[in-house]
């Protein structure tokens, strides 16, 4: 009785949306690991996502702040990336709650 009311408590989203979930933080994860790894190669296809300044002193100033603006990115791709992480847990979390509240169900 108390593991059946726990299950139902635990839902809060149906197995449609667990599923969605579930297959957008993957694509999140692969995508922005992805992306971050290009950031932290210093991928020339990337240079116009890099906010620079328009004007520099001298080439290494343009060249330490290209390498700072490319760490920062990577940084962001990396902690967006993980947060898809939390949101797999989340809808892995809701999709197997769906699977044993299917079960319980059918048990009865």
């Amino acid at each position: 009785m108390l593991k059946q009311s726990l299950h139902l408590i635990m839902t809060l989203c149906g197995p449609n949306l667990s599923s969605f979930g579930l297959c957008l933080s993957v694509w999140g994860i692969i995508q922005l690991g992805i992306t971050g790894v290009l950031f932290h190669t210093r991928s020339v296809a990337l240079i116009h996502d890099v906010l620079l300044n328009k004007e520099y002193q001298t080439s290494n100033q343009l060249i330490n702040d290209i390498n700072i603006k490319y760490d920062a990115s990577a940084l962001n791709c990396w902690i967006a990336a993980l947060m898809y992480v939390a949101t797999l847990c989340i809808s892995a979390q809701q999709f197997w709650s769906q699977q044993n509240k299917r079960e319980i169900k059918s048990h009865m």
